[in-house]
């Protein structure tokens, strides 16, 4: 009878688990701190098949690309060498979500050095700081991935 109730017991809590697990959002932050093409594409890449892999399980995802420091230039609207693949992916990942973050410090840095205010593609937010950013996503359970 221990037995049976053990084991009850157990099936009771792996159902319970599994349950709570895909209730788990799917979260994903994606860091790029460099100024090279294949650095963001293959940033852009990774968004990319994730949101294929959780669509085909009709599942959401959430996707926030952070760029700073040198990566930063992925998301300037004089520099981007993909902000084409941007706008894609940003029409591309519904019912999904796609956040592009810039750090608010690297581009009050590139204003400073340039002397000319620097804006950033339209799908793009500043936040304040990226490295700040990727660490409270990280706080709030959030995979993190650098390709």
């Amino acid at each position: 009878m221990l037995r049976r109730f053990a084991a009850a017991a157990l099936f009771s809590l792996a159902f319970a688990a599994s349950a709570l697990a895909a209730d788990k959002p799917h979260r994903i932050a994606i860091q790029v701190d460099q100024n090279d093409p294949q650095v963001m594409n293959l940033a852009l890449n990774n968004a990319t098949n994730v949101i294929e892999y959780y669509r085909a399980k009709n599942e959401d995802v959430e996707i926030d690309i952070v760029t700073y420091g040198p990566g930063l230039h992925m998301l300037r609207s004089d520099t981007s060498p993909v902000q084409d693949r941007i706008r894609r992916l940003k029409d591309f990942v519904f019912p999904g979500k796609i956040q592009f973050s810039a750090c608010g410090n690297t581009r009050q840095g590139m204003e400073k050095a340039e002397g000319h205010a620097i804006s950033v593609v339209p799908d793009a937010t500043i936040v304040p700081s990226g490295v700040v950013h990727l660490m409270e996503l990280q706080e709030q359970g959030w995979s993190y991935v650098r390709p």
